[in-house]
């Protein structure tokens, strides 16, 4: 087959063998214009021209991980660690609410410090205090009762990027304690709870390859996941990732732009990743076929301290302060924030 049969079959199908996957990345440069447009179709049948957009809140930079490319890790002593009390934290929604805002996202490393009855007693107050907004946690890997605990205080979604569905590849961007297996396990459990559940995966990060990319791909077809973030890999300089070229914003595009045609009902982000690494990352990204923005809520003193890699854009038009301009830089591209909730909703194929 040729590049635009493979591509032609993707539109048709939504579904490609692996071999067929490593070919479309393969042949990017052929196809890249073609598949944009064809993403961008399926995101206006789907959404229109609505960007759902989420209040970020980055509530604690601890870890107990040592992940070698996140500049969080646990070993890295050049960290200002903090972290938000629970007032904080739902003063940090109100401000989004008055914004807005309809969903937060509470994200932090893996801190062993809230435990599941503390951040459940948190995802309670929100929604007891703002009952018609969306509360979805990033929080890690966790057992299935915490999952379950937290589910039934009021989560509603649940973001947990897979960052590599290969085993070996995984081995090499974790310490041993870590795999990939079990990263897998937990998405599905998330699932199985009733959770929206997002999945996701670094573009070109060291030692990856077209078959793992492909591999990614396959996986995310195998959980059909409401949600799909990824992002270019960025080094950070107190990582053992620090001497690795940064990823390419050009194919972080353009497997978008696959994604959005194999799962047309997926709310993909146009990352903050996307808009550090070309300033006009997130338009690009949503012009690619994203349809989320999540603009950081997080109290303005911390949010240089939350820096999983060099040179994170924290302020500006990514600042929910800055809404304003995020409107006016989406309504310059021909499409217009949305405030709903943006629930996941499986539309025809």
């Amino acid at each position: 087959m040729t590049a635009e049969e493979v591509a032609q079959k993707l539109i048709e199908h939504k579904q490609l063998l692996m071999e067929e996957i490593v070919f479309l990345i393969e042949s990017r440069s052929l196809l890249s214009d073609n598949l944009a447009s064809a993403a961008r179709a399926i995101e206006v049948k789907n959404f229109g021209k609505k960007i759902f957009v989420r209040g970020l809140i980055e509530f604690s930079n601890y870890c107990r991980n040592d992940c070698y490319y996140c500049g969080i890790r646990k070993s890295n002593k050049n960290v200002s660690r903090y972290r938000l009390s629970p007032d904080q934290i739902l003063t940090a929604c109100k401000a989004g609410y008055e914004l807005g805002f309809k969903t937060f996202v509470l994200q932090s490393g893996e801190d062993s410090y809230y435990t599941d009855g503390l951040l459940s007693e948190i995802v309670s107050s929100i929604k007891k205090e703002f009952p018609e907004c969306a509360v979805t946690l990033s929080v890690g890997e966790l057992d299935s009762e915490k999952y379950r605990a937290l589910r039934l205080a009021g989560a509603d979604r649940f973001l947990l990027r897979h960052e590599t569905a290969d085993e070996e590849h995984y081995k090499k961007l974790h310490p041993s304690n870590m795999s990939a297996a079990n990263r897998k396990s937990c998405l599905f459990t998330l699932r199985d709870l009733g959770y929206q559940v997002g999945a996701g995966f670094m573009v070109q990060s060291p030692y990856q390859t077209a078959l793992n990319l492909a591999e990614d791909i396959l996986f995310l077809q195998k959980l059909r996941p409401h949600m799909i973030g990824i992002g270019p890999f960025i080094h950070h300089r107190d990582t053992p990732f620090a001497g690795f070229p940064d990823g390419s914003a050009e194919l972080t595009l353009y497997l978008i732009s696959i994604l959005r045609i194999m799962f047309p009902s997926a709310l993909i982000p146009a990352t903050t990743a996307l808009g550090t690494i070309i300033p006009d990352g997130r338009e690009r990204g949503i012009l690619s076929g994203a349809n989320v923005l999540m603009p950081n809520l997080s109290p303005v003193g911390v949010r240089e301290k939350y820096s999983l890699y060099e040179n994170k854009i924290c302020t500006g038009a990514e600042a929910a302060e800055c809404i304003k301009c995020l409107e006016k830089r989406i309504a310059s591209i021909g499409y217009e924030i949305s405030y709903d909730r943006g629930d996941f909703v499986d539309y025809e194929q």
